[in-house]
């Protein structure tokens, strides 16, 4: 089973870094939901911490509660848990998530699950006062997909817009793998993303925490 840990009352769920995302919505129980859309890209779950994150209007990292990777040379690192407060060791968890794999390959994730009443995907047409949890944009098309309480939906004014079923598969768009690009069929606040894209310019102190955690210098 590529969800290798699933803990309700706890609210957290542990999944392969190749575990598809629409698997890790299959294998969750109503009325909890992870932190990214019901939507599947090249990657799986490991794909998605190393780009940090797809579509959402919050802070990505901090859902991510732990993660275990692997270094370009082979080592294997462990960092965070699965508590939301985790204060042993140093934090690389942060660091890891959005590093488009420059400090190695996730193995496995630990993911914060939120409780909602319910759940919406639609074509977002005008801007409200409170933001959806995820908007993106694909191929020309706005869309949304945000979990609450069904009255936060009414109040926003969404429910009358509700028009789509999640599970969107976008991995078509991508055969040369998932990265940054101007021109790509896919954007979100943070970037477009493009086939066979690269990554976004890495600042020097990154590269020397990269070479560190590879065992350069050491």
């Amino acid at each position: 089973m590529p969800v290798l840990e699933l803990n309700q009352e706890d609210q957290y769920l542990v999944a392969s870094g190749d575990t598809p995302l629409l698997e890790v919505y299959a294998a969750l129980p109503e009325r909890l939901y992870p932190p990214f859309p019901p939507v599947e890209l090249p990657g799986g779950v490991g794909g998605l911490v190393e780009r940090g994150g797809f579509a959402q209007t919050f802070f990505f990292p901090a859902d991510v509660l732990g993660v275990t990777f692997e270094t370009p040379s082979g080592r294997r690192i462990a960092a965070g848990g699965r508590v939301v407060k985790n204060v042993q060791g140093y934090d690389l968890v942060r660091p890891f998530v959005g590093s488009f794999g420059v400090l190695g390959r996730a193995l496995e994730v630990v993911l914060r699950l939120r409780p909602a009443r319910t759940a919406a995907l639609w074509r977002y047409r005008r801007e409200g006062e409170q933001r959806p949890r995820f908007l993106w944009e694909a191929e020309g098309e706005r869309l949304a997909f945000h979990w609450g309480h069904p009255r936060e939906l009414e109040r926003a004014g969404w429910s009358a817009e509700l028009e789509l079923q999640p599970g969107i598969d976008y991995t078509a768009l991508f055969p040369g793998g998932m990265g940054v690009g101007a021109d790509g069929p896919l954007r979100d606040e943070r970037f477009a993303w493009a086939d066979g894209g690269g990554r976004p310019p890495l600042p020097p102190a990154f590269a020397k925490l990269a070479q560190a955690l590879d065992g350069g210098g050491a």
